[in-house]
């Protein structure tokens, strides 16, 4: 544990959102809270601090001391640090997130259409970092209350320690209940001839997919006894389905794959993490894990 976490600012109103949510976090944590604003054409710092009239960074610094501020006023306890890195902002935070415990940024909030836009910058930077990322837009630190769950899509064909280790941390941390969600198709038996669904294999199908569902969790129930966790399954492809029960969550946790990347020309953030960051009303944790590798 590094005992850090790490917010971007950048003076929108969604990064003062993700700050507000890192700094809940950190308390929760009992870890610092580290503010980082990152541009390539910020001045060196001196070792002493200029008259305002004749400090390069001016503008940097009042943004940084003014988010700042906003997070004494609600976390007076809270251990603060600020950075200013003239570096590009992709760089610094790729750095960053590899000593922090968790990386926490803003995204960009576009209406009713696209409830929840990830800037360029994060489909760049999630897929390269091996810490947990946290995606919030504006007002989202407003979920933040002790009768919401957080809510956590578990796939069964993956090792998700790490997935399932954050989940059930952040759940009991906030001492609310746990929601597990599996979703997965139907399966081709349970489809008639005539492209209708067959009841009873559906039911049949949901029912084994609970059952496995139920044994992949019981040793992390035995590691959390005093947690409530709810496991569901539903019959239906995972994005929408976590989308739909995101709606009254206050965390929405998903996995995504760090290995075996080279089988495709980059990294990719991945289908069913893109779905859901664009749509998801709630804050979303992205967590690495280990993936299978594809066939073919």
């Amino acid at each position: 544990m590094k005992d850090v976490v790490t917010a971007g600012v950048d003076g929108t109103p969604e990064s003062l959102s993700a700050v507000l949510w890192a700094a809940r976090e950190a308390q929760l944590r009992q870890a610092q809270l580290r503010l980082l604003h990152a541009w390539v054409l910020l001045a060196p710092e001196p070792k002493h601090r200029p008259p305002p009239d004749q400090d390069q960074n001016y503008w940097p610094h009042r943004m940084m001391h003014e988010t700042a501020a906003e997070v004494r006023t609600r976390f007076p306890d809270l251990p603060v640090e600020m950075r200013l890195v003239p570096k590009d902002p992709l760089d610094a935070l790729r750095e960053a997130a590899e000593v922090s415990d968790l990386l926490v940024l803003g995204a960009q909030d576009l209406g009713p259409v696209s409830r929840y836009a990830l800037s360029e910058l994060g489909l760049k930077l999630v897929p390269c970092t091996n810490a947990p990322t946290v995606l919030v837009h504006a007002r989202q630190e407003d979920t933040a209350e002790r009768d919401r769950a957080v809510l956590v899509g578990l796939s069964l064909h993956d090792p998700c320690v790490s997935l399932l280790d954050f989940a059930f941390a952040a759940a009991s941390r906030r001492r609310t209940t746990l929601r597990v969600l599996h979703g997965r198709h139907l399966p081709s038996y349970a489809y008639n001839r005539g492209g209708g669904v067959e009841a009873s294999a559906a039911r049949e199908a949901a029912h084994h997919a609970r059952q496995e569902l139920s044994a992949a969790l019981d040793p992390w129930r035995e590691k959390y006894p005093d947690l409530a966790v709810d496991h569901r399954v539903a019959m239906e492809s995972p994005a929408p389905a976590l989308v739909h029960h995101a709606a009254d969550a206050e965390l929405l946790v998903i996995g995504r794959r760090h290995r075996y990347r080279y089988r495709l020309p980059g990294p990719r953030i991945g289908r069913v993490v893109q779905s859901v960051v664009h749509r998801a009303p709630c804050p979303v944790a992205v967590v690495p894990h280990e993936g299978t590798p594809s066939r073919g």
